[in-house]
């Protein structure tokens, strides 16, 4: 018998809508120099309060235009020669030349302002945007609570850190919680959108309380949470998670809750999230990735999460993956996700 070798296989990064920036951290005229997707990017607010993403060198000489570049109407200014580039990425000013080459741009990433967050869409194979981010009424909304925001930074790959949420198991080992009750799961919008029903009991200071939650996750990067049993409108829990590169991501959270639960849920949720997520740290900062691990017909959710999610890589990991120095190629390690149809899985041989 063979037993799984200890290998480490870096994951792609997932193409998708991804947040860059917190809205209330950009205003009129304001540039910011980021790094995600393995890549130098700068983003400014023009003066007419547009967000704008564009890659972070200067076409001319390579100046980073993140780095003393100013704003000028709609445009970026490099802050080496004066060049301008507007938000498409042209350049439309050279002050001292009145020809400006063809090739005098660069890449301007698609954008999308929406639940405060400021989102590029990103394609391996630079492809447009094939949906759209969803915008959640209850963000703003009559009724709710203005926001609470928090972000962290986690030494792993966001696929990885995305599967706890399909991994009830883990909650008895590592929260010390019970498991989650057998998840009905569906899905939506030609299958990019994936939707986790589950009910729960909790005991709180203010008593018992029944709970209903639902995940909703659009690709790999968006994903929200509305916890539903208690109050009038419940708790609304928005992430967004961006690859900084292929091991490193950093998870952006937005909660809201009814007014009535302001001084209750909405004021303790926070600290008692942050807490939990700060249980799995010593759990992803040392594993590696296993493309074609070792599963049992109890880690239902994960085997159809893992099927859902290489619709979002160009390039998704094969079972040869899995280990280099074996061509192990006789299938891939997933099949195309099908909703419910999980009643044949055998105990081992799915991923």
């Amino acid at each position: 018998m063979k037993l799984p070798v200890n290998h480490d296989t870096s994951l792609p990064l997932p193409n998708g809508w991804f947040c860059v920036a917190w809205s209330k951290d950009l205003v009129p005229g304001e540039v910011k120099r980021v790094y995600y997707f393995g890549e130098e990017l700068v983003v400014y607010r023009t003066r007419r309060g547009k967000a704008v993403v564009l890659n972070a060198y200067c076409a001319h000489l390579g100046a980073h235009l993140g780095q003393g570049g100013r704003v000028l109407g709609d445009n970026l200014r490099c802050p080496f020669h004066g060049w301008e580039f507007g938000p498409s990425g042209r350049c439309e000013t050279i002050p001292y030349c009145d020809t400006i080459p063809p090739r005098a741009r660069v890449r301007s990433w698609d954008v999308r302002e929406v639940n405060r967050m400021i989102l590029v869409w990103r394609h391996a194979e630079g492809e447009p945007p094939s949906w759209e981010p969803p915008e959640l009424p209850e963000i703003g909304g009559e009724g709710w609570t203005e926001p609470i925001v928090h972000e962290v930074t986690v030494g792993v790959h966001m696929q990885d850190m995305a599967e706890n949420n399909m991994d009830p198991q883990h909650f008895l080992y590592v929260h010390h919680g019970p498991p989650e009750e057998d998840a009905e799961i569906s899905y939506g919008e030609g299958g990019r959108f994936l939707r986790v029903r589950t009910r729960h009991a909790h005991e709180t200071p203010y008593g018992r309380f029944t709970v209903d939650l639902e995940r909703d996750t659009w690709g790999l990067g968006l994903t929200s949470v509305r916890m539903m049993g208690f109050g009038e409108k419940g708790l609304l829990m928005y992430t967004s998670t961006s690859p900084i590169d292929e091991h490193r991501c950093i998870s952006r959270w937005l909660i809201t809750t009814g007014e009535d639960l302001a001084d209750t849920v909405g004021a303790e949720f926070l600290p008692w999230a942050i807490e939990g997520v700060k249980q799995d740290f010593p759990i992803w900062e040392n594993k590696i990735h296993r493309p074609d691990p070792v599963l049992c017909k109890a880690d239902r959710e994960l085997i159809e999460f893992r099927k859902w999610v290489r619709q979002f890589y160009s390039h998704p990991l094969t079972q040869a993956d899995a280990d280099p120095r074996e061509a192990r190629a006789e299938r891939l390690v997933h099949e195309p996700v099908v909703a419910h149809d999980l009643e044949t899985v055998e105990a081992e041989g799915h991923a």
